[in-house]
């Protein structure tokens, strides 16, 4: 049985699940991907969606309008 360290006393974790999760949210970046690249990525979809939105409803103003 693995005893978890970070549990009250007297709870133990059979089967072991918190020190694995614990590893798996230790290990920090995937190495190869630098973190600038990463956060880049949905930024720069969340800002052609906008523009994305902005030129449709823009379009359907100018149609309802005319």
């Amino acid at each position: 049985m693995t005893n978890n360290p970070h549990a009250p006393q007297g709870q133990q974790d059979p089967a072991g699940s918190t020190q694995m999760f614990r590893a798996f949210v230790d290990e920090g970046e995937p190495q190869g991907r630098p973190a600038a690249t990463a956060s880049s990525g949905p930024r720069t979809g969340l800002v052609l969606g906008v523009i994305a939105v902005v030129a449709i409803v823009v379009g359907v103003a100018w149609l309802a309008l005319s």
